[in-house]
């Protein structure tokens, strides 16, 4: 769910930021300092390279006040690079820069890259030297408006903390070398773009904040976190939001895509090793021969390194000895660790920190996220607001069926709206079924699939313990049984001890029994609906009513 532009009042403005860029870079510096030297050379090597960059000209600045031009400039920029010099402070108007900039770096996540040149960065953190000379004066200058000065202050310290280049003897070639240093790191930088998250990223700011917090990044313990869910809960884009998010908290990091489908393929695992590698290593030329010696390596190249990783829809603990590992020793201090899948166990084995259970959206991000799919606008227009409001109750706050089910009925007429409402009474969507379907297909034995198919079509509202009797006396393990499709996210416990299933879930397994004989009620291997029932017993179409297992459930 995040595109060139974000119609909708949840889009993140960190996204909308990089979608309007009109600079790569934006070139902080006092002019009387570096402009006819370290930072001209720095901008026209920038410039050679490609790298569309701002440098402010004007020598003669007038007011306190900074421009709206460079506010602009400043904001549409994906790179702030700052040139501290020693006089840096004794410029109101890039202290004022200073301060948008560390903005920027909050708010939309803009990467700041400073250069201490010919300073300590100590003497900004703590503001000595120069610097304490230059908030002197400032102090007694804006002694009616202290608070400017102390927002100066903090900005100097935020900026002197961040990873960046100091520069001290600019002799024999040094300042060149330097500098070809720093169009590489940029260049680098520029390359490493964004994951796209969605089209419509309704109600996901909200979630990414409540896994961030969760997290703690900037703590120097190891981190794992898992988000678990169903099928279609959102779970991958909210992954990639997370990682959007976190993207410049960490030099090395690795966003692995669908490891589930990809670790089928031949060499699907070897392949995911090295595409770790070469994320963290940012090198294109690793050659891992086979799971084994890909372990060995990630395990010695990760060990002391602070690392961003998320693992989306990981099924197996294979996959996860095989691309990071169980023990948290293998990362350095600092590194946190996000694992996308549908069993909780697996997490459970791991051991992770958190679990964040992906949430069904409320009724208002539904009608939202299905409007924008089905009208391009964030709500539906009046005539259509009660069929809309029947799409949202039956989808259930499934994302992937607001998504699939919008996208359809656009810009299609009432009449059709009506017949694909009444449609999925009788037969659910085939594309949201696909999706859904792939947590009933990973369970491990036919016994698990057959309990799952019997409280979709009979127990669902039953006391637990009534419906584990009754399975236990057809031959079912059903305490385990239950167990683990709780683990799938394909059941769940409510109150008074009651069996819950998401309605698309439900439609799910009853549909699975449908395709046994899509047109012969009879010959499948369970009746949920009493119309079927009675009318097979009235027409006795099964002599004797049993079918290929010896048992028919009606």
């Amino acid at each position: 769910m995040a595109a060139t532009a974000f119609p909708s009042s949840s889009s993140s403005s960190s996204s909308s930021f990089h979608s309007n860029r009109t600079y790569d870079v934006f070139l902080s510096f006092r002019g009387k300092d570096t402009r006819k030297n370290f930072t001209d050379h720095l901008y026209f090597t920038l410039d050679n390279a490609g790298i569309k960059t701002f440098r402010d000209d004007n020598e003669l600045r007038r007011g306190e006040d900074i421009s709206s031009e460079l506010l602009s400039a400043i904001e549409g920029s994906k790179i702030s690079i700052i040139v501290f010099s020693r006089d840096y402070a004794a410029s109101t108007w890039c202290l004022e820069e200073l301060v948008k900039i560390m903005e920027c770096r909050r708010t939309v996540r803009q990467f700041v890259l400073p250069i201490f040149y010919d300073v300590e960065p100590s003497d900004m953190r703590y503001q000595t030297g120069s610097f304490a000379q230059a908030f002197s004066k400032y102090e007694e200058l804006y002694l009616s408006n202290i608070d400017k000065v102390l927002r100066w202050r903090s900005a100097l310290r935020e900026a002197a903390n961040l990873s960046g280049w100091v520069l001290k003897n600019t002799a024999d070639g040094h300042e060149a070398k330097f500098i070809n240093k720093i169009v590489k790191e940029v260049s680098r930088e520029l390359n490493s773009t964004y994951l796209f998250v969605t089209l419509y990223p309704v109600g996901i700011e909200s979630r990414v904040k409540d896994i961030t917090s969760l997290l703690r990044v900037g703590a120097d313990d190891v981190r794992m976190l898992g988000i678990w869910g169903i099928g279609g809960m959102g779970k991958t884009t909210i992954s990639k939001a997370i990682y959007n998010e976190l993207f410049h908290s960490f030099e090395d990091k690795s966003y692995l895509a669908n490891i589930r489908e990809t670790s089928k393929q031949p060499y699907g695992l070897v392949r995911l090793q090295e595409q770790l590698l070469s994320d963290i290593l940012k090198t294109r030329k690793i050659k891992v021969n086979d799971v084994n010696r890909g372990i060995t390596m990630i395990q010695e190249r990760l060990r002391d390194r602070s690392v961003l990783i998320i693992l989306d829809d990981v099924d197996n603990l294979e996959q996860l000895d095989a691309i990071t590992t169980r023990s948290r020793d293998w990362f350095g201090r600092g590194s946190r660790i996000i694992i996308t899948t549908r069993d909780e166990q697996m997490l459970k084995v791991l051991q992770v920190d958190e679990v964040y259970t992906t949430k069904e959206m409320s009724e208002k991000e539904s009608l939202e996220l299905f409007s924008w799919h089905a009208f391009r606008n964030g709500y539906p227009t009046e005539d259509y607001m009660e069929l809309s409001r029947s799409v949202v109750a039956y989808s259930g706050g499934l994302p992937l069926a607001l998504e699939v089910l919008g996208s359809f009925l656009f810009s299609r007429s009432m009449d059709d709206w009506k017949d694909t409402l009444e449609k999925l009474k009788r037969i659910p969507n085939d594309e949201i079924q696909t999706k859904l379907r792939i947590s009933y297909d990973a369970l491990s034995d036919d016994t698990q699939k057959d309990i799952f198919l019997d409280i979709s079509c009979f127990f669902i509202g039953m006391d637990k313990a009534y419906v584990t009797q009754i399975l236990n006396a057809c031959g079912f393990s059903a305490k385990i049984g239950i167990s683990v499709l709780i683990q799938r996210c394909l059941l769940s416990v409510g109150e008074r001890n009651k069996l819950v299933m998401h309605n698309l879930v439900r439609d799910m397994g009853r549909e699975i029994v449908r395709e046994e004989y899509p047109k012969i009620p009879g010959k499948r291997s369970r009746l949920w609906l009493h119309d079927d029932a009675l009318d097979i017993l009235a027409k006795h179409e099964l002599n004797p009513p049993i079918n290929m297992d010896g048992k028919y459930r009606m």
